[in-house]
């Protein structure tokens, strides 16, 4: 089964799949590849494979990427063999891919071994705040973008099957630990 996990810079994807990772530990997470600069604290291979604009768009031509997108000025991609592999080995995959990424899964994937969750703040007011005190040193102009293109990722989770609020992390853990299990039950209940 493929997770798909989708949500406006700042929803607190990344915390949560963390999270539930650690309460799913046979989950396997598709590290996704970008030409945006390496944060201060952020791991290659850990958090991004980090590649130049060039070297992205060479791999598009190869066909390499599952999905891509470009957000921000920046390439993101998901290897294609990496989440086959995994997906033929019987492993469920997680990926943290933006609206356009998913909308691409969405067209070339079996809707039933897909689950599609997008995270959002309690609201923009929060997201504001949240994305204020990351303290990655985006400037205002930087930050009134991100303000805009979440509106814009808001209105695509009519496309998603599941919308978890994240106004309190371990419930939003705790709703998508279910969502996945009661996925898995359905693929495996389905095959027998």
């Amino acid at each position: 089964m493929l997770i798909v996990i989708s949500g406006p810079s700042g929803s607190g994807k990344g915390t949560i799949i963390k999270e539930v990772m650690k309460k799913i530990p046979d989950l396997i997470y598709s590290v996704s590849y970008t030409t945006r600069p390496k944060r201060e604290g952020e791991i290659e291979g850990k958090d991004y494979f980090f590649i130049s604009k060039d070297e992205f768009e060479k791999l598009i031509d190869e066909d390499f990427f599952i999905e891509w997108a470009k957000v921000y000025d920046y390439y993101y991609g998901t290897s294609k063999e990496f989440v086959l592999n995994n997906l033929n080995d019987n492993k469920d995959v997680i990926l943290e891919i933006e609206i356009q990424g998913a909308k691409k899964i969405r067209e070339i994937y079996d809707k039933k071994n897909v689950i599609f969750i997008f995270i959002v703040p309690p609201d923009f007011k929060e997201l504001e705040r949240r994305i204020m005190n990351r303290k990655r040193g985006e400037t205002e102009e930087e930050i009134k973008k991100r303000m805009n293109f979440a509106k814009k990722e808001i209105e695509e989770s009519k496309n998603y099957d599941y919308i978890i609020i994240n106004d309190n992390i371990n419930k939003a853990v705790k709703k998508i630990v279910n969502i996945i299990n009661k996925e898995r039950r359905k693929i495996y209940d389905s095959r027998f």
